[in-house]
């Protein structure tokens, strides 16, 4: 249980979660069961907490707008105001609608870690580009971005900071299994609130409209690598509580803030809170809900289905933003693992990915926490590792390959082949305008590398009759530097080792050729940063912002922009 005597009405949030062009959702977590009520333009909307392992939240379905409208709000936790706080210095959180015919500024990136900061975080970790970016915003010093896309490992669940290994401690023994990892869901609401509790970032998040996808560290490095890793980790004492509070605090806290209210109601968890908002029992009042809805046997039940049947539910999901159309692809749990037949998506998750790759849209954007098109040295180097592992050079070659794979992680699309070209097959449907008038770009968002860059597929109308440019950014990480030592690598995985992978791919059948080649066009940058994506007619511009110290003032770091890359449309 988190309850505190003298904890606020208002444990974590308000976070701005969906928008749509009438509609939005404020997701919240509270000290008690309460009514949550949101306060904008005059009128009122409210809703029962839900409790989740002695937690409690609410989703508040904020509806009845007009587009383009812009709206402060506030939040009310039993009728007592609870954001935003009196004193704060930041200015009112507010609600904008989608306007198509604003172009979309769409924020997106990956890999933060929740350390202080301070002096000592920045030295061992660096600034954190999210906050550098709330600074900024506060100031009225950036244009207001639509929507932040976290791409992956928004917590790490596997690498704790100081102040997470100390709550551990109050809890359990740290020399047992898993040690300084996280052990369950409480541990989970925890990492969360140390996430997302600094005065700066909340207040982005109670004010930019957010989507989120997990990657591997929101569960643990190399989640769902191979079928061996699956064998090794389900061994473990541990892994099962770990993994059943992982997907459930994932569901509470990031997953069901991607779903728009229509796709709320369908949801067959949450289901159950839009059935209980009905009964006149949890319709609140002054004195809070007279019954709360326990969702725990719900949400860990779900957990436990999809992970032994990942097809059971859908973690994947579409936001469209008027002149784009984002499709945000879960690559780490709807994996098929069995070794002949391994696929980065399931049968079911590659159909629903079918029908949602189509044109009649300025910009199609493919959000996948793992870069869909590495730079092509690391693809190659992936794919032959694939094949070794798979045991066409016998047993010994197979357990290295297996070694290199979960050790230096050559688990990404390259090292799933057959749904890496089954992907690739729907893009050049697209863009090649069989499936609706061809976009000006077919675009991949990714994180989870450390590090960002631009590739594209070459000469994509000569070569493949392409309509639309193909491709890929990488934003990564928002605070996790790489090792100075792997950058050195990686630069040369995307230039001089191009050509030596690619002919030691080409010397074995066995390694598949790629549908199509492509190069790394800008980059590879390391540095903290926070990408913004801008439309501009059928052209694309992406910067990505970092953020330095300067005389020593360590609590306000200055914006600084890393790179610009402008992709005129196909």
């Amino acid at each position: 249980m988190s309850e505190r005597a003298d904890a606020p009405a208002l444990v974590l949030g308000p976070m701005l979660r969906h928008v749509g062009e009438t509609d939005a959702t404020v997701w919240v977590e509270t000290a008690a069961a309460a009514l949550v009520t949101v306060d904008a333009g005059g009128r009122r909307w409210s809703a029962p907490t839900f409790r989740v392992h002695g937690h409690h939240y609410a989703l508040v379905v904020v509806d009845g707008l007009t587009p383009g409208c812009d709206l402060p709000y506030a939040v009310s936790v039993d009728d007592a105001a609870a954001w935003p706080p009196p004193a704060s210095p930041f200015p009112a959180p507010r609600i904008r609608t989608l306007d198509r015919g604003r172009p979309t500024r769409l924020l997106f990136g990956s890999c933060r870690t929740s350390v202080p900061h301070d002096r000592e975080g920045h030295a061992t970790n660096g600034v954190d580009a999210l906050r550098t970016l709330a600074l900024a915003l506060a100031r009225g010093e950036e244009e207001w971005p639509d929507l932040v896309a976290f791409l992956g490992d928004q917590v790490y669940a596997d690498e704790t900071s100081e102040a997470m290994r100390e709550f551990i401690a109050t809890r359990r023994d740290i020399a047992e299994p898993p040690g300084e990892e996280i052990k369950d869901f409480e541990e989970y609401a925890h990492l969360y609130w140390l996430a997302w509790n600094d005065d700066a970032n909340r207040w982005l998040l109670s004010t930019v409209p957010s989507c989120m996808v997990f990657d591997d560290h929101d569960i643990r490095d190399d989640w769902n690598t191979s079928w061996t890793w699956h064998e090794q980790i389900n061994r473990t004492p541990w892994w099962h509580e770990r993994l059943m509070g992982g997907l459930s605090s994932y569901w509470v806290y990031q997953h069901i803030g991607n779903l728009s209210p229509a796709q709320l109601d369908e949801d067959e968890v949450y289901a159950k809170v839009v059935a209980a908002q009905s009964d006149p029992r949890s319709s609140g009042g002054s004195q809070g809900v007279e019954e709360e809805l326990d969702l725990t046997d719900a949400v860990f039940d779900l957990a436990r289905r999809t992970d032994r049947h990942p097809e059971a539910y859908r973690w994947s999901y579409r936001r469209d933003l008027g002149d784009c159309r984002l499709v945000v692809v879960d690559s780490r749990a709807a994996r098929v693992l069995e070794p002949e037949h391994r696929s980065m998506l399931d049968p079911a998750e590659l159909q629903w990915l079918d029908e949602q790759l189509t044109g009649d849209v300025e910009h199609l954007l493919i959000g996948t926490s793992l870069p869909f098109l590495l730079p092509p040295g690391l693809h190659d180097l992936e794919a032959i590792d694939e094949v070794l592992a798979s045991g066409t050079h016998g047993p010994l070659v197979a357990r290295a390959a297996e070694k290199a794979r979960q050790s230096i992680d050559l688990e990404h699309w390259a090292a799933f082949n057959d749904g890496f070209v089954e992907v690739f097959a729907m893009v050049l449907e697209v863009a090649r305008g069989r499936r609706g008038t061809a976009p000006a770009t077919v675009t991949f968002l990714s994180g989870d590398v450390h590090n960002s860059y631009v590739a594209e597929v070459v000469d994509a109308r000569e070569r493949h009759g392409a309509r639309s440019r193909i491709v890929q950014a990488v934003c990564s990480p928002i605070r996790n530097p790489m090792p100075r030592g792997v950058r050195v690598m990686m630069s040369a995985f995307a230039r001089s080792l191009v050509r030596p992978m690619h002919a030691v791919a080409a010397h074995s059948r066995r390694v598949p050729e790629p549908p199509c080649s492509w190069e790394v066009t800008d980059g590879p940058w390391f540095d903290n940063c926070l990408a913004e994506l801008t439309v501009q007619g059928p052209d694309l511009s992406i910067v990505w912002r970092g953020g330095e110290i300067r005389d020593g003032d360590d609590a306000h770091p200055v914006l600084t922009t890393v790179a610009t890359v402008r992709l005129p449309g196909g």
